[in-house]
């Protein structure tokens, strides 16, 4: 099975968390954090703050690790790696996603999420990280 390693962004604000709605492919109109794959040689918090910039046209601060989800999809395995994240320039425009929302961490799941994001929301309610 394929193996693809990525890395997503959990961008707060506020209270609230940043959510990105899929505009393409079989996953489409599900919801995510923003991120994108590791390119070789780089860092995961290098390769965050690139797919950010070019997804987002955004600068984020990585500020910190949260959690690795594996998860099996029908076409490949993903292993992805979360970090908390902060804005530190930008508007988070648009590029790719069909639509974003800033929500409320007891509002996270309000929407349909990718099973791996959705473990890392089932994670950030049971533990209530965001709000510490």
């Amino acid at each position: 099975m394929k193996h693809i390693e990525v890395v997503a962004a959990i961008i707060c604000r506020d209270g609230l968390v940043f959510a990105t709605q899929r505009g393409y492919g079989e996953w489409k109109d599900w919801w995510e954090f923003p991120g994108g794959k590791i390119e070789k040689g780089e860092s995961r918090e290098d390769a965050l703050r690139r797919e950010i910039r070019e997804e987002l046209n955004t600068e984020i601060s990585v500020d910190r690790f949260v959690m690795t989800v594996e998860q099996d999809y029908p076409a490949f395995h993903l292993t992805m790696h979360c970090f908390v994240c902060h804005v530190v320039s930008g508007h988070l425009e648009l590029l790719e996603a069909e639509d974003a929302r800033w929500l409320r961490e007891d509002h996270l799941g309000g929407v349909h999420w990718l099973p791996a994001d959705r473990r890392v929301v089932d994670y950030l309610c049971s533990t209530h990280l965001l709000s510490r």
